[in-house]
């Protein structure tokens, strides 16, 4: 008597990010080669399990996908279940909730098992269907780095990479026009991205969400730097950084999401602050969609590709309930409920924030001290 080969459904949820199609070149030639599984790859994430709009992966759909940036089986961040964009026939919009069609669409296709691609949001979604008996392995993507139970989510060192070589460019350009260049970078609530980018890049000044920062101590830094000869600056913000009054600035809400905010604009007040504040010519660069594309690094391809193995083996085993997650060098898997529990954010006296005061990098909170000379980054 035959058994039946497991059928484990596969959807990439959230932004893109670099290293999605290894992960689904991970999961699918681990599955099919090592535990004779079929991959059943589901389109543009729970929008498309919610649709129906599925098909079968195997070798040949995977090949050479290590170093392809996106995902081949498309993504959105409009599909949560419980929060699902329901357009009319008269055009008009309803947010509903199709979870049990959803659930229905599961069991249509004989799926054992979902792995699920995503950040937070996804994770979230992911932990709703685990609850409701469905076998869930999630894997933690975001170029944010913000999701909790993992040190490093992949994405995030393609997304370093980028922002540091935007910097390097921007500082020739800088430096030859004696202007302050103001580049913003994403990462929402969190300040990874800027904290990290912004030390690979040299940058002179970094804001981010979790210091908060005064324009007197931004304006004397560049300042100071310009009195000293250092005649441009850096200034490397978080997208999501809370300006002195402590509000964010947003480009728009788009209600179809589960978060409904999104960032955008920090930018362009902080440049034209700064302006006004000095009297020095100030510029912005917006990096946005820049830091999700293109080819991910090798270690994103590395990381990526130990998620995907692993998720795929979780699944086959028949866990739920569970994410793989990075703690130091070994992956291991962690409930979901903890990943989802907190959201990452940068810890104010993280050794990344000590490191990069310790070579004169402003987070635009420091009180000026009487007789300490000015460092110079770079």
């Amino acid at each position: 008597m035959s058994t039946r080969a497991l059928r484990i459904g596969l959807l990439t949820g959230g932004g893109d990010c670099p290293g999605l199609n290894a992960v689904i070149r991970a999961v699918t030639r681990t599955a099919v080669g090592r535990y004779g599984a079929t991959i059943v790859g589901i389109e543009d994430g729970f929008e498309g399990l919610y649709e129906g709009r599925m098909r079968e992966l195997g070798y040949g759909d995977v090949a050479g996908l290590i170093a392809e940036g996106g995902t081949v089986l498309g993504t959105t961040n409009k599909g949560d279940p419980w929060h699902f964009p329901v357009r009319s026939a008269d055009g008009s919009v309803a947010i509903a909730d199709v979870s049990q069609r959803t659930l229905e669409r599961v069991r249509e296709a004989a799926l054992d098992g979902l792995v699920v691609v995503g950040g937070d949001g996804s994770m979230h979604i992911a932990q709703r269907f685990a609850a409701l008996g469905i076998r869930v392995v999630g894997v933690p993507k975001t170029i944010d780095n913000d999701l909790g139970a993992t040190d490093t989510t992949f994405g995030f060192d393609t997304a370093v990479s980028i922002v540091s070589e935007a910097i390097d460019r921007l500082q020739t350009t800088a430096s030859s026009h004696h202007r302050v260049m103001v580049i913003e970078v994403m990462g929402r609530y969190a300040g990874w991205i800027a904290l990290a980018g912004g030390m690979a890049g040299g940058a002179d000044t970094i804001l981010i969400p979790e210091i908060p920062f005064r324009w007197d101590a931004v304006f004397r830094h560049v300042r100071q730097r310009a009195q000293r000869g250092r005649r441009f600056s850096i200034v490397c913000v978080a997208e999501g950084a809370r300006l002195p009054d402590g509000g964010q600035v947003l480009r728009s809400l788009d209600q179809k999401r589960t978060d409904a905010r999104q960032f955008g604009g920090v930018g362009a007040v902080v440049a034209r602050t700064i302006e006004e504040g000095t009297g020095l010519e100030t510029r912005v660069t917006v990096l946005g969609h820049l830091q999700r594309g293109g080819s991910p690094t090798a270690y994103d391809r590395i990381l990526a590709t130990r998620y995907g193995v692993a998720a795929a083996e979780c699944a086959c085993r028949g866990d739920s309930g569970v994410m793989v997650a990075l703690r130091g060098t070994d992956i291991v898997t962690v409930p979901i409920s903890e990943a989802i529990s907190v959201l990452r954010t940068v810890p104010p006296d993280h050794p990344l924030v000590a490191a990069a005061r310790a070579v004169g990098t402003r987070f635009g909170d420091e009180v000026p001290a009487q007789g300490a000379p000015e460092l110079q980054p770079g």
